[in-house]
């Protein structure tokens, strides 16, 4: 059964609180600090509490009586003695005695447009916001009104506190092909541009051609059909290519019309106006903007570049540190170097669980990934929930249509089929994500590396994701005792990933020569380390620290060739660093092969006692070693050598042992940091690839041989000839 993981209902807030605030219906719309909560009611009580994507957000107390007469979203008839009102120029002209009639049911509009809308959907209180009743009610798409569907209900209330959180700039959200983003975005334009005044709202797309399709067959169409109690003075044309000006047309400017007190009354517009703008990095730059609209970002491409227009218009969004006004930002992935690579990095800025000192995230945006399951067209029941597993009895879809498979089947089924085509399933995968590694899938010819069987194992792992192939734990020195023996402690929290624990005989297996500890399990493998040597770094930034442990053949009882360890992290201390990485040799007794361009670690294990453990470089002799490598060991980064050696060193093992091998069988490799990190591997910039780094020494520890020097022998020449004598006196004498 498939376990959704995009949203949880928590209870961060006692319900006795939650109880004594919605009695004086004390609950503001916005950010509650005290409860590090987002409240989207707009009636001063709340109820349930969702997290989404590391936000919470406070939803309304639901009314006591709610319309059971339907069971589902249902589209509510426009009555027709309001259809043919075209402007409230005409409702005036109406008698009192018919504006008396209709004036609750404009005025129940307006509240449900303002705090959102309940209704029973399959017996269960349903909320959605005022922005998602607009669009269901009433926005026309081009299917006519839009279906209710889960997905959107949720983007909407994230969208909401997105809106109502003041530290917040809007959001980026990362979505499926065909998820209606485009429309739900045109509809939130037209929703707050009527209700807007004095205010301006812009639209960018992959181009300005993109950006003006968007305005003339999206937002204009919305607007057009707008009852006539949602829709004000609008200047120009009726359908106008450039503009959509919510304005005092200038031809009614009149000294009659100026004169006339009835007529000013009349004449009140919002001076709103709504167009769209040229893709580029200046785009909107120094303008106002109540809301930027930022469709198809991740498929800039260059000169265009997301993250810098997103610096300038960012601008847009301010008055000093007072946000005035949001951006609306959504987009599936083009691949990396199309545009994609810098989505990604706006994106991953914008996750809402990592904030700086003002609360904020680092673009300003908060981060949204809704997985292609829960928005695919023709998997979402009447309902207009999605049907995950294939059902076991008759579902019916939103015209009447029968669904009998769910959409991890159907999605697996497509996978499945191109396969043996990478880069097409790489597409396959960016435009249906089921993951957000899925999204930001590259082409396979972009990469040092053999990109196709990298993302053959990733996929392999991710349908293995729930089988505990992987333990996660820390190491530690038995009863505190440091220098005894090495245990390994499960631990949800914890900084080691491991896929093989020794038996107990062997596991802190060790070799005393001359006084001098050395791994007992040399023969088994060895470890590979990139290491830190500051503790603090400005902004809390800097590369982690990186070690991998590999397996060679042997006749232990071990997997062979087989990566069982991977440490990537930065404790607050590089001495705790140091520590973790010198416990994890002691417990599996195996050098590590680690860089000396920053030795402080080396240095940590030779006065430890441990510089038996600490491998020479494998590409020179001793008497060839400098005093420092004679000294505490390790391998420079430095050298062209060694880069070239490291790189070819993971292409190697990647063909070997990585992916679909020969034998029909996948790979063991389980850590998904480590696969990112050689999908995405420069040479010429390897400071970013701790884990890609850490891998490769390993692999080179584990295969030194390889690497042996081979020394110019001198040879000498030597004197073979025979010594001739003459006998011809009584004494022989030698002939020189």
């Amino acid at each position: 059964m498939y376990e959704q993981t995009l949203y949880k209902i928590i209870e961060p807030v006692k319900l006795t609180t939650i109880s004594r605030l919605n009695k004086s219906k004390k609950w503001e719309y916005g950010y509650n600090k005290e409860n590090d909560i987002v409240v989207i009611s707009k009636t001063g009580q709340i109820s349930e509490i969702y997290e989404i994507q590391g936000l919470k957000i406070a939803l309304p107390k639901p009314p006591s009586k709610i319309d059971k007469s339907t069971s589902k979203w249902t589209v509510e008839e426009y009555p027709k003695e309001l259809k043919q009102i075209q402007s409230v120029f005409d409702w005036r002209e109406y008698a009192e005695e018919f504006q008396n009639k209709w004036e609750p049911y404009i005025d129940e509009q307006f509240k449900r447009r303002d705090e959102g809308h309940w209704f029973n959907n399959k017996g269960v209180a349903t909320y959605i916001t005022g922005t998602h009743f607009m669009y269901l009610q009433w926005s026309k798409i081009d299917v006519g009104n839009p279906e209710f569907r889960e997905a959107n209900r949720l983007f909407y209330i994230f969208w909401e506190a997105c809106k109502a959180d003041r530290r917040c700039y809007g959001m980026s959200y990362l979505k499926n092909r065909r998820s209606g983003f485009s429309f739900m975005a045109s509809g939130e334009t037209v929703n707050m541009a009527t209700i807007s005044s004095d205010s301006r709202f812009g639209i960018l797309s992959k181009s300005g051609s993109d950006a003006k399709k968007m305005f003339t067959d999206k937002v204009v169409p919305i607007s057009v059909n707008y009852p006539f109690f949602f829709k004000p003075i609008q200047d120009g044309m009726d359908r106008p290519k450039t503009e959509l000006a919510y304005r005092i047309p200038a031809s009614r400017l009149t000294r009659k019309s100026i004169q006339n007190k009835q007529d000013q009354e009349l004449l009140e517009g919002l001076d709103t106006t709504i167009d769209w703008k040229n893709t580029g990095d200046n785009s909107y730059d120094g303008e106002k903007l109540k809301l930027l609209v930022h469709d198809e970002s991740g498929k800039w491409e260059r000169p265009d570049n997301i993250l810098n227009n997103w610096r300038v218009t960012k601008t847009c969004l301010r008055l000093g540190a007072r946000i005035i006004g949001k951006c609306m930002m959504g987009s599936t992935s083009n691949a990396l170097d199309k545009g994609g690579e810098n989505f990604k990095k706006l994106y991953y800025s914008s996750d809402a669980t990592k904030r700086n000192k003002n609360g904020q995230t680092k673009s300003g945006l908060y981060s949204l990934f809704i997985p292609m399951e829960w928005n695919y067209e023709g998997f979402i029941d009447e309902h207009g929930y999605p049907v995950f597993d294939t059902p076991s009895s008759e579902v019916k879809g939103p015209y009447g249509d029968i669904i009998d498979t769910g959409i991890i089947e159907h999605w697996n089924n497509e996978a499945e089929g191109l396969k043996s085509d990478q880069d097409a399933l790489n597409e396959f995968y960016r435009q249906f994500p089921r993951t957000e590694e899925h999204a930001f899938r590259d082409e396979t010819k972009s990469s040092l590396f053999n990109l196709a069987k990298i993302y053959e194992q990733i996929d392999y792992n991710q349908d293995l994701r729930n089988t505990g192939v992987v333990s996660t734990g820390n190491f530690s020195w038995e009863n505190g005792i440091k220098d005894s023996r090495v245990l390994f402690t499960p631990n949800a929290q914890g900084r080691f990933k491991i896929t093989w624990v020794p038996t107990h005989d062997i596991q802190n297996r060790q070799v005393l020569k001359n006084g001098m500890k050395y791994p007992g399990n040399d023969h088994m493998g060895a470890f590979g380390c990139d290491s830190y040597d500051i503790s603090g770094t400005v902004g809390g930034n800097g590369s982690k620290g990186a070690l991998h442990g590999l397996t060679k053949f042997s006749m232990e009882d071990a997997p062979p060739n087989t990566f069982f360890l991977e440490y990537v992290a930065r404790p607050q201390t590089a001495e705790i660093f140091f520590e973790d990485v010198l416990m994890a040799c002691v417990f599996y007794g195996m050098p590590i092969l680690a860089e000396n361009n920053k030795p402080r670690l080396l240095y940590y294990f030779k006065r430890r006692g441990y510089r038996g453990y600490s491998m020479n470089r494998p590409d020179k002799l001793w008497n060839k070693l400098s005093t420092a490598e004679k000294e505490i060991g390790g391998i420079p980064n430095s050298s062209e050598d060694i880069k070239q050696a490291h790189a070819a060193a993971i292409e190697s093992y990647i063909d070997k042992y990585v992916g679909l091998k020969e034998d029909g069988n996948y790979g063991d490799l389980y850590f998904s940091e480590t696969l990112n990190d050689w999908a995405k591997f420069d040479i010429n910039n390897r400071t970013k690839y701790d884990a890609a780094i850490s891998s490769g020494l390993a692999i080179m520890a584990c295969n030194k041989n390889l690497y042996r020097p081979n020394p110019i022998m001198e040879k000498r020449k030597l004197n073979l000839s025979i010594a001739k004598y003459s006998n011809s006196d009584s004494i022989s004498k030698i002939i020189k």
